[in-house]
């Protein structure tokens, strides 16, 4: 019994035809060959696995098919057989990052003047071609520059900027470019449909995305997906075995995000941990699943009923505003790349869960506990906020225009970038026909028109009639309510580090230890 060949070679393309996703180089080279247009010397640019040799290689074909130069090569003839099974003597293949010096390069050449043995044409097919040293590209240099007229150069690379320009100069050059996931899903299951195996396609989803482009990359996970789930392929093998994030984890963390239930993330971000999660994987993948909810909120069509989990994610994107989808987007983007900076992946990823629920629309008050039960509420605490709002509720007229607006700030119900250009905004001017709000340089980002017409909406809605609000880049002299939120904060914990170190158990344990407390560790009850 022989051994079966892997997917990757047995799959590899055989003509023009069979190539995927390189369409705009196809074109090209099938125009070039039917017109007899044809250039000396090619260069095939890419990240791997996207089909630089094997371009080269269909080429080579075309170049020498027995049945006439053509751009769809017959595929039996000896020329085109011996190309696919990789010993035809006149195509002449070098890798370059094992031979980087000049002496293979003299010895490659050297037999460039004699005409092929069997062929039409002599083809030099030059891997890695970057790899080779100054002096190789040298001695190459006057071959490429004025080749004999049976001999044929193709160059591929993943690094054409390390290409000298004089050699760059003298080849046409295409760039092949990463195939898209759903092309390579398209690919895959044709593969699976002449190999009989069965597959879902959401497994197949996760092998593309797990390739980054690279077709090579997918059919060699492929294989391995193969042999991993014992003959077929599914999404729950797939994700075992590439350590890909369980979904329901994400669903949950969404769901107890859209019922303002922090404990239950806190929770849930506990569970993963204990199960080894990858916090950077599982920020990519919350980023991805929120991309969906967007897509889904905004260009329904978009949606993909064939997908295992397409129920799941319409209900969920019926839960939240399209604006708030696309603030925890950017917070879940910023998340990922402080997690570096993080005392450690848990506390970077409970801190961007964290983030997330403090910006969501209706958020509870501080007197209000952040769990399942909202009926629920602890002992009434006056923040310097709080006492703004009820100070400046009494009456307007008897306070400035910023305690005016800071009252009212905490009544709008606001939701995403809006809230944040509201909180962000210091008041000049207030009436219920007319507010001028100032906003710092540093948060000009906030002043979009979308932003600001949703605000003098919801102004509007709160006054019963039009306001007019104007919008101003300036200095800020007072506070804002984004200040206000902070002192609070950090009075909260100033008062919970006191209550601390006040304890006698702790002062103890000082004394006797020889102890220091981790002061930003310790996080105040709500």
């Amino acid at each position: 019994m022989t051994d079966s060949q892997v997917l990757a070679r047995k799959w590899r393309p055989k003509d023009f035809s069979e190539l995927v996703g390189q369409e705009h180089v196809v074109r090209a080279l099938i125009n070039s060959m039917e017109q007899r247009r044809l250039h000396h010397a090619y260069l095939f640019t890419g990240t791997r696995g996207i089909g630089k040799t094997t371009v080269a290689r269909v080429l080579a074909k075309a170049l020498n098919c027995e049945r006439g130069m053509t751009a769809t090569p017959c595929g039996e003839c000896p020329a085109c057989l011996s190309i696919d099974q990789g010993n035809f003597i006149d195509l002449i293949e070098l890798d370059a990052a094992s031979n980087t010096q000049v002496d293979a390069m003299r010895e490659l050449l050297g037999n460039a003047q004699y005409a092929p043995v069997t062929a039409r044409y002599k083809v030099y097919l030059i891997d890695e071609v970057h790899m080779l040293s100054r002096s190789a590209f040298n001695a190459m240099l006057k071959t490429l520059e004025e080749p004999p007229d049976h001999v044929k150069f193709i160059l591929a690379t993943t690094d054409p900027q390390k290409i000298p320009v004089t050699v760059l100069s003298r080849c046409l050059q295409f760039n092949l470019k990463q195939i898209p996931p759903l092309l390579i899903v398209s690919r895959l299951t044709e593969i699976l449909s002449s190999e009989g195996i069965p597959a879902d396609v959401a497994s197949l989803r996760l092998l593309a995305q797990a390739a980054k482009g690279s077709l090579r990359d997918a059919l060699s996970l492929l294989d391995q997906a193969i042999a991993f789930g014992g003959g077929c392929v599914n999404e729950t093998s797939i994700r075992a075995m590439l350590g890909t994030l369980d979904l329901d984890y994400l669903f949950a963390l969404l769901g107890a995000l859209a019922e303002q239930n922090g404990s239950a993330m806190l929770a849930i971000a506990d569970q993963m941990e204990a199960a080894s999660v990858s916090f950077d994987q599982a920020l990519q993948d919350l980023a991805s699943m929120l991309h969906r909810l967007a897509t889904i909120q905004l260009i329904p069509g978009m949606l993909d009923e064939a997908l295992p989990d397409s129920v799941r994610l319409l209900e969920l994107s019926k839960r939240f505003n399209p604006e708030d989808i696309q603030l925890f987007y950017q917070i879940v983007l910023h998340g990922r790349a402080d997690l570096a900076h993080a005392p450690d992946e848990y506390s970077g990823f409970s801190m961007t869960l964290l983030r997330m629920l403090s910006f969501i629309p209706n958020s509870l008050s501080s007197g209000q506990i952040i769990a399942g039960d909202k009926s629920r509420s602890t002992p009434e605490i006056k923040t310097e906020s709080a006492a703004y709002t009820e100070k400046a509720a009494k009456s307007v007229s008897k306070h400035s225009p910023n305690d005016a607006w800071l009252a009212l700030v905490n009544q709008l119900k606001l939701a995403g970038m809006t809230r944040m250009l509201a909180q962000y905004s210091e008041a000049k001017s207030f009436s219920e026909e007319k507010i001028e709000l100032y906003v710092a340089e540093m948060h000009k980002h906030l002043l979009e028109k979308s932003y600001q017409d949703k605000l003098k909406f919801q102004l509007e809605t709160h006054f019963g009639k039009p306001v007019n609000v104007i919008f101003s880049l300036g200095s800020i002299t007072g506070v804002t309510s984004a200040v206000l939120h902070d002192r609070d904060k950090l009075a909260k914990h100033a008062k919970a580090v006191e209550a601390i170190e006040s304890d006698p158990y702790v002062q103890e344990l000082v004394e006797q230890f020889d102890a220091k407390l981790n002061v930003s560790s310790i996080k105040p009850n709500n």
